[in-house]
This record gives structure tokens, C-alpha cells and sequence, in this order.
């Protein structure tokens, strides 16, 4: 989901950015003097954006207030949506470690990220890695990618990544489960040639 939030920030950021420097930069231009095609929105520089006649062209029509309406909730609902996406933690800051004497200790949320992908990347076959802890500080989740070399065998990473990296993480911030979602992709490589 990050990905896809990192995606859409970047397009309606760029999008909003072209359209405020087009819109921004011809008013200034038109200003300044240059003389605009004949195509263009405003004519001169005592010209406005919207005349009286265009303001009360389509008041009289029904569907008008509606459509306006129904356009501008939909505006608001999407940038609330992109307010509540921009809002809400991603990645777990800290993890609540049992100590055994009831109080409990934090731990930073990117140590142990660190040291889950250290333990990740010294695996066999195992070419880069990258770690992301999400959930709740007492019942964390890790989000793992892990980038194979051409020959590993998938099972065998998942299997030694669960039963080791993840396992001594577990077993280390003495929690009881520690749920990963494990997503792999193989290293790009050239075909061997056989002679």
C-alpha cells in the first residue's frame, strides 16, 4: 500500500504543480504585457479569468448546481482521503519488549528493521533485503522483501528467513508471535552461455 500512497502523492503533487505554474505563470505573463494567442483564456492584462456573462451562463440550467456539487464533494472526499493516508503511521516507531517484571522496555522500531535485515541479507542467496515493521507496539508485524540470487531456491530462503532471522527477532524482543509477510524477487541476471 505504500507504494501505491508514495504513487498517487507523486502524480497529484505533479499534477497540482503543472497546473498552479501554467495557470500562475500565464496570469503573470499576460500581466507583464506578453500578448497571448488568440486562444487563450484571458486576452490582456485588464482582461479577467471569468467575465459576468460567464459567471451567470449556466445558472439557469438544472443540472448546473448539482453537477457543481457532486464535483466538489467528490474534491473534498479525495483530499480528505489523502489527508487520512498522509496522517496515518506507516511504520512502527517503537516495539514493547517484555522484561518479565511487568513494566516492559521499548525498543526503536528501526533497530530491530536493522538488525531483522542484517539477519535477512547474511542468509544464503539471499542478494539485499529490506525490512518494515507495521502493527501495533505489542504486537508487531514485519513487512520483508527479499531480492534471490539466480540460485536460490525460494522455499529454502523462506524457510531459513522464518526459522532464523525472524525466529531469533521474536525470541529477542521475547514476543510472543511476530506475523512477516515475505515478498521475493530473483536478481536480474544474462543468460549463461554453454559451450
Amino acid at each position: 500500500m505504500s507504494g501505491v500512497l508514495r504513487t498517487v502523492n507523486r502524480i497529484v503533487l505533479g499534477l497540482l504543480g503543472l497546473v498552479l505554474l501554467l495557470g500562475g505563470g500565464s496570469v503573470l505573463a499576460v500581466g507583464l504585457g506578453v500578448k497571448p494567442p488568440s486562444w487563450w483564456i484571458h486576452s490582456g492584462s485588464d482582461d479577467v479569468l471569468l467575465s459576468v456573462a460567464d459567471r451567470d451562463r449556466w445558472r439557469d440550467e438544472g443540472w448546473w448546481w448539482p453537477t457543481v456539487i457532486a464535483v466538489l464533494g467528490v474534491v473534498v472526499l479525495l483530499a480528505l482521503w489523502w489527508l487520512v493516508a498522509q496522517l496515518r503511521r506507516r511504520r512502527l516507531t517503537e516495539v514493547l519488549v517484555d522484561t518479565g517484571d511487568g513494566e516492559g522496555a521499548l525498543l526503536r522500531g528501526r533497530a530491530m528493521e536493522q538488525v531483522l535485515c542484517g539477519a535477512a541479507e547474511a542468509l544464503e542467496g539471499v542478494d539485499h533485503a529490506g525490512v518494515m515493521l507495521t502493527g501495533r507496539r505489542n504486537a508487531p508485524r514485519a513487512r520483508v522483501r527479499l531480492r534471490l540470487e539466480p540460485h536460490a531456491g525460494p522455499g529454502e530462503a523462506l524457510r531459513v528467513l522464518s526459522e532464523e532471522a525472524v525466529g531469533q527477532a521474536r525470541e529477542s524482543a521475547g514476543l510472543d508471535s511476530l506475523p512477516a509477510e515475505v515478498r521475493l524477487r530473483a536478481v536480474k541476471h544474462r543468460a549463461e552461455r554453454v559451450s
